[in-house]
């Protein structure tokens, strides 16, 4: 088997994955304990409600037999009509709340991913190169504390800290290269000007750090023991024996090997954006995704819930596919063998 018929393999294995999650969902919104349509009407007892209540059954589908329901919600998902919000923005189509809600959440996670893979991997590799020296022994303890740090006690504590920034560090966060502060919605429209660049890097930064503080901390540990173990095998002693320059054998051997065994670390991490973005973005005000999915919970709006959830499932397959991708691109052993 080839590369490419492997990964259109894994392509092709995506599609049940993605039909037994949306399946799921549609069990849990169909047969929960939650009515729906109780939720968004309230408790009205007046004929009104009543008539309301069941204007919105006949609109959600639930009146319709199971089975005729879970063909039309897998014919909507899979045409990518994901229905309309019912409660928290009446009317309005989900695929045009995600136009304005998802681009805040990549922007945070953007930044959050860049973080630990240019911070976190970096570091690891040092100390795996410099290993038992009193630096790999200060960034491995680095790494240990910096990931059982749990990411709503970092966000209340850095926010606490950077609003307070004058009396504690000297200098004040709000006034730093621009004036933003410390919580609130990027503003991504002026991305193009250097100035609305910075702003908008400044203000998604402090929750960037929190959310990928977990993925440092591990992509810290785990690339340095990577290294360790490759730079001790057989054939970068053989290179280095042919007087083949240290830089070279870092590079051109120890790294892309070490980077095997963090393709899956960095791609499940990514996994952890998406229910630690519900929690970040509440913390720091952003109203992203995460924000809408805690909102839509909260004030029951089931329709939008079950279609954020869709969207969630979707966004794990497509990381899982990145993840074969990388393997086939780093690893040219994939494929082959019966894999």
């Amino acid at each position: 088997m080839s590369r490419v018929q492997y990964f259109l393999k894994r392509v092709a294995l995506s599609v049940p994955v993605l039909v037994l999650g949306a399946t799921l969902t549609f069990v849990i919104f169909r047969f929960g304990p939650i009515d729906p349509a109780a939720a968004i009407v309230g408790e009205a007892a007046t004929e009104e409600g009543v008539a309301e209540y069941e204007r919105i059954r006949v609109e959600l589908g639930l009146e319709q037999p199971p089975l005729q329901h879970y063909w039309s919600y897998m014919t909507d998902l899979l045409t990518l009509d994901l229905g309309q919000s019912w409660v928290l923005a009446p009317q309005t189509d989900v695929v045009s709340l995600l136009v304005v809600y998802a681009p805040r959440t990549l922007w945070l996670a953007f930044w959050a991913v860049l973080i630990p893979i240019f911070v976190g991997i970096p570091m690891g590799v040092y100390a795996g190169i410099n290993s038992d020296t009193p630096l790999d022994y200060l960034l491995s303890l680095f790494g240990i504390v910096w990931r059982g740090m749990p990411n709503f006690w970092l966000g209340i504590i850095l926010l606490a800290v950077l609003s307070q920034s004058d009396a504690l560090l000297g200098f004040s966060w709000n006034d730093l290269f621009v004036e933003t502060s410390v919580t609130g919605t990027p503003d991504l429209s002026r991305l193009l000007s250097p100035t609305g660049f910075v702003a908008a890097v400044k203000q998604v930064l402090p929750a960037a750090v929190v959310l990928g503080s977990a993925s440092m901390g591990s992509e810290l540990r785990i690339a340095r023991t990577a290294v360790l173990e490759t730079i001790n095998d057989g054939y970068v002693e053989a290179a280095e024996a042919n007087g083949v320059p240290r830089r070279s054998v870092v590079w051109k051997h120890v790294l892309r090997n070490a980077l095997i065994p963090l393709v899956p670390t960095i791609t499940n991490e990514a996994f952890l954006l998406i229910g630690g973005s519900v929690i970040v973005e509440v913390v720091f005000g952003i109203n992203g995704l995460g924000w809408l999915f805690f909102q839509s919970v909260l004030n029951a709006d089931m329709p939008l819930v079950t279609a954020l959830v869709f969207v969630f499932i979707l966004v794990v397959v497509l990381i899982n596919l990145l993840q074969d991708l990388l393997y086939v691109l780093i690893d040219p052993r994939v494929g082959y063998g019966g894999r």
